[in-house]
C-alpha cells in the first residue's frame, strides 16, 4: 500500500518536466493519474511506461488537454472520474515561458497567449476541480505551480511574473472559499530547475544549465524537476491536511538570500 493508493490525481501538462516527475511519484506510491498534455506521442509513451513498470495496466491514462479550453480541462478531469472514481487531487503544471523582452516591446497578443497558459489555465483547472470534488463530497487537494517569480520581482520575464503573482493569488483567495468544503488549495514556487523547458533557454543544453543553476544555488545543487514533485506531493497527499492558502517556495534559498543582500546593503 503507498501512500497514494486510492487517490485520484489529474496532472496538467504532465508529460514532460516538473508534471512528468509528479505523474512518476504518484504511480509509484500507489496513486492512479490522468496525464493532461497536449503533447499525444510523449503522453502515450509514458503511459505506456508507468503501465510497464508498475505493473499495474490502468495506472496512467492521457487525455490531450489545451489547458486554455475549457471544454478540455473539464474532459480530463471527467476521465479521471469515469475511469478510477472520485477525484481527489489536481496539479496545474503545464507552463511555458512565454513572452520576453522589454515591456515596451511586448506584443500584446504574445501577452495574451502566455496569460493564457499559465493563468487562465490554472483558473479552468482550480474552477472544475472544485466543483467536481464538491460534487463528490471529496476532501481533496489542489496544487499549482506558482514560481519565485510569483513572490518577488526580478526573477522572471514581466507576463510569466504577472501570471505567476495571479496563482498566488489565487490560490489564497479559492484557500479561503473552498476550505468549508475540506478542499486544500496550495502552490508551490520553485526557483531555476532543470526541464525540458528552461532548458530551452541554453539552447537545449542540459548540462549548461544544470552548471549555472549549481553555481546560482545557495547550496551549491541545482533544482531538479523531482526537488519539485517531491514538495508537491508533500501537499497533496494527507499529511498536509492542515495546510492550505500556502505558497511553498522551492530555492534553496535564493530568495532569501536576495532578501538578505538587500537589507545589508541598505544598512551599510
Amino acid at each position: 500500500m503507498g501512500r497514494f493508493s486510492g487517490h485520484v490525481v489529474v496532472v496538467f501538462g504532465g508529460a514532460s518536466g516538473i508534471g512528468e516527475a509528479v505523474v512518476r511519484a504518484i504511480v509509484r506510491e500507489g496513486g492512479r493519474v490522468v496525464i493532461a498534455d497536449l503533447q499525444d506521442e510523449r503522453g502515450a509513451q509514458l503511459v505506456a511506461e508507468l503501465s510497464a513498470v508498475s505493473g499495474v495496466s490502468d495506472a496512467a491514462l492521457f487525455h490531450r488537454t489545451d489547458v486554455t479550453c475549457e471544454d478540455d480541462v473539464a474532459a480530463a478531469i471527467e476521465q479521471a472520474e469515469a475511469a478510477f472514481g472520485p477525484l481527489t487531487g489536481i496539479v496545474n503544471s503545464a507552463g511555458i515561458v512565454g513572452v520576453i523582452g522589454p515591456i515596451a516591446d511586448t506584443p500584446v497578443e504574445a501577452f495574451d497567449r502566455t496569460m493564457a497558459i499559465l493563468a487562465r489555465g490554472v483558473f479552468l483547472g482550480i474552477k472544475h476541480a472544485a466543483r467536481a470534488m464538491e460534487a463528490s463530497g471529496t476532501r481533496g487537494a489542489i496544487v499549482s505551480l506558482a514560481s519565485t517569480a510569483g513572490v518577488l520581482g526580478g526573477q522572471g520575464p514581466h507576463t510569466y511574473t504577472m501570471a505567476k503573482h495571479g496563482v498566488v493569488g489565487l490560490t489564497r483567495s479559492v484557500a479561503s472559499e473552498l476550505s468549508p468544503l475540506g478542499i486544500r488549495v496550495n502552490a508551490v514556487a520553485p526557483g531555476g530547475t532543470v526541464t525540458p523547458m528552461t532548458a530551452s533557454l541554453t539552447g537545449g543544453d542540459v548540462q549548461l544549465l544544470t552548471e549555472f543553476l549549481t553555481a546560482g544555488s545557495p547550496l551549491g545543487i541545482a533544482c531538479l524537476a523531482e526537488d519539485v514533485a517531491n514538495g508537491i506531493l508533500f501537499l497533496l497527499s494527507d499529511e498536509a491536511r492542515f495546510i492550505t492558502g500556502h505558497t511553498l517556495v522551492i530555492d534553496a534559498g535564493i530568495t532569501t538570500s536576495l532578501l538578505q543582500t538587500t537589507f545589508h546593503q541598505r544598512s551599510e
